[in-house]
């Protein structure tokens, strides 16, 4: 079984990318053939600094190794180093419905944003169908927010088959409900676009802070603390054991702990999750030539991998 995901290079990663997503993709390396690229074209209709893009790409390479992606396992690249992926764009574009595109609602989302109306905006669930079908993936670890695009992919993939016979692997995907949405400081779904993360390798003074600001009510102390919907449960959940998220929700429930002794557990918890992660993060840092070695083999495999597909694609439209 071969599975691929893919992750923008937007700036720091934070817990809602590595639960999201990335914690689930690294372990589908244990158990088939694992694709894992830079989306650095995707990152073209959000990041418009030069710089800023290449800065962000090193630093979702960085992120992705120290969390545990293992090159001797899983095929790991930027996504502009397979060319290839863009002719299959076009060639997947001829198949796509105008409406299909329009009802897209991270599209919409955008607009609603104040984002600018690009065809790249417009047309990037195509290309994520590409980065999908190039591969011919089976099994697409995404978070909720991409579940739709995944669902065009799957369309696109039909309807190509269907018009110019066999080409094409339908995949299916892979999203964990229970960690489908992870929550901000403030409440809503963890999003930079927010303003709301609790970055993974960023200033750990500033991370401190920022677990130390999350929103809660204004129950007081002696009093039991509301468990729903509660952002230090849904947070403390993701790093804890059972028995200990027993223990931090039965405090809650008793009164006489206050939401500053609860912020200082779940940072403490946080904390210590993080910390091996954070020790990777800093060695390969300091190696720029070996990330970018693990890079360059992984396009090379990349591309040998999706040269039959894009043969096959050609010559199932005439173009062979």
């Amino acid at each position: 079984m071969r599975i691929l995901s893919g992750i923008q290079p937007s700036g720091f990663l934070h817990l809602g990318n590595f639960f999201g997503m990335m914690q689930r993709g690294i372990r589908w390396q244990e158990k088939g053939e694992t694709f894992f690229f830079i989306a650095d074209f995707h990152a073209l209709t959000s990041v418009g600094d030069p710089d800023a893009l290449r800065r962000n790409i090193r630093e979702a390479a960085l992120a992705f190794l120290a969390c545990g992606l293992d090159p001797k396992r899983a095929v790991f690249f930027r996504q502009s180093a397979v060319p290839e992926v863009l002719e299959l764009t076009w060639l997947l574009s001829t198949v796509t419905p105008v409406g299909l595109l329009e009802r897209c609602h991270s599209y919409k989302d955008k607009l609603a944003k104040g984002i600018a109306p690009t065809h790249a905006l417009f047309a990037y669930p195509v290309l994520m169908a590409a980065d999908i079908l190039l591969y011919q993936a089976d099994l697409v670890p995404v978070g909720v927010d991409q579940k739709q695009h995944l669902e065009v992919t799957r369309d696109l993939a039909v309807k190509f088959n269907q018009t110019f016979g066999p080409v094409f692997v339908v995949p299916k995907e892979d999203i964990a409900e229970n960690v489908a949405i992870i929550p901000g400081i403030d409440g809503q779904k963890m999003s930079k676009s927010y303003g709301n993360t609790l970055e993974l390798f960023g200033d750990r003074e500033e991370f401190r802070r920022r677990v130390m600001s999350i929103r809660t009510d204004s129950t007081p102390v002696d009093q039991p603390k509301p468990v729903a919907g509660s952002v230090l449960v849904s947070l403390y959940r993701l790093v804890s054991e059972p028995q200990e998220l027993e223990e931090f929700i039965a405090a809650m429930r008793r009164g006489g702990v206050g939401y500053a002794a609860l912020k200082k557990e779940l940072l403490s918890k946080l904390e210590r999750f993080l910390a091996p992660f954070r020790e990777r993060y800093e060695e390969l840092k300091a190696k720029p030539g070996l990330v970018e070695e693990i890079l360059e083999e992984g396009a090379c495999t990349a591309r040998a991998a999706a040269a039959p597909t894009l043969e096959s694609a050609r010559r199932a439209v005439g173009l062979l």
